[in-house]
């Protein structure tokens, strides 16, 4: 028998995706699936849909909610288990619609009552605590038959946050997958422990976190951004028969040793943010100032450099100790390229024109 010829492989055969049952190649299903039971004795059941291709290939998981007040991502995978099908799909993607369904009926972070972290509580165990049973049957059923996965979050509440990844850069798969998803900006890091980021990808399942804006609201502009994004990480390893996302025209990533600061209120008082309408401050630029209700103290806070601001505080008061903003520090070909991009009207900071395109 002839071999093929070099470079040619033979494509993946398609196989049902299971977890405690199967979905067939060439199967949508929508799925209510349990994962734990209220006070009442009623079932707790996530939302998922599962996309399994006519063709075999990578299994990509999305998930959203696992913070109950997060909603951006919600959206993202709601639009993505509407847009894809089977016909075509060389693969199968896994959409978590919402993680959390106790802390999102609450509309707050954590599972009520316990304020229990969900993204601290992975891989959970089946005698865990109630975050951490819930957390256990999502990783067994539908995250560990993955081949690669997506983590969709927001700011907490009182802030908002740059569209960007986060990844652990030293790793060729995870770094691989950013690329793909093709943020302007990536944060290094190997998430906290019990993150479902860094339990996976500790399981050889490379994910990466994505950060997008505030809590309690869709963002359309973010939502767009992101399933660009997820489409061409759905190119990058072939689940569909199209391009990946070059490059964005500039590209800033931390390092484990690399200067990112939360700038902190050394004193009480009202907030007023004086940067904008762009995330980009040059050294010595005020930020913003905190004052006393009478106006006769007023601390200016000044950027110790030239740098983005990856996050920012949205509630106007602050007491000491209390973050403001995050800043990156920017080298000198970035920031003139950043510089570039605003002269020519195409930089898409979240804070141009105000907030009115952050809120759709």
């Amino acid at each position: 028998m002839e071999s093929d010829p070099p470079g040619v492989t033979e494509p993946e055969p398609a196989e049902p995706f299971r977890y405690d049952a199967e979905v067939d190649p060439g199967e949508k299903r929508h799925i209510r699936y349990e994962v734990g039971e209220s006070y009442l004795g009623d079932p707790v059941q996530i939302p998922v849909t599962v996309i399994n291709g006519e063709h075999g290939g990578k299994t990509l998981f999305l998930s959203a909610g696992i913070h109950g007040d997060e909603l951006n991502g919600v959206k993202v995978v709601q639009e993505v288990a509407e847009r894809y099908d089977p016909e075509g799909l060389h693969g199968t993607i896994v959409c978590l619609h919402v993680c959390n369904v106790p802390a999102y009926e609450a509309q707050q972070r954590y599972t009520p009552i316990y304020d229990q972290d969900m993204n601290r509580s992975f891989p959970g165990g089946e005698r865990s605590n109630t975050t951490g049973r819930m957390a256990n049957e999502i990783y067994r059923r539908f995250v560990a038959p993955c081949d690669i996965g997506l983590d969709f979050h927001t700011s907490t509440r009182n802030r908002t946050t740059i569209y960007h990844a986060r990844a652990d850069l030293e790793n060729t798969a995870i770094e691989r997958l950013a690329r793909a998803f093709a943020t302007n900006v990536v944060l290094y890091g190997t998430g906290d422990a019990g993150s479902l980021r860094s339990v996976a990808t500790a399981d050889g399942i490379p994910t990466v976190t994505v950060e997008m804006g505030r809590a309690h609201r869709f963002q359309p502009v973010l939502v767009e951004k992101a399933l660009e994004g997820v489409e061409s990480v759905l190119a990058e390893y072939g689940l569909l028969p199209t391009e990946p996302v070059h490059w964005p025209g500039w590209f800033e990533s931390t390092a484990a040793d690399t200067t990112k600061r939360w700038l902190r209120a050394d004193a009480g008082g009202l907030v007023e943010m004086e940067w904008g309408p762009y995330p980009l401050v040059h050294e010595g630029e005020t930020i913003c100032t905190v004052t006393n209700h009478f106006k006769t103290e007023e601390h200016v806070v000044d950027a110790p450099f030239d740098g983005l601001i990856l996050g920012a505080l949205e509630n106007p008061v602050a007491a000491p100790g209390h973050p403001l903003c995050h800043l990156m520090e920017l080298d000198r070909e970035t920031r003139e390229e950043i510089e570039r991009e605003i002269a020519r009207g195409e930089f898409d900071g979240y804070r141009a024109h105000g907030d009115v395109w952050a809120d759709g």
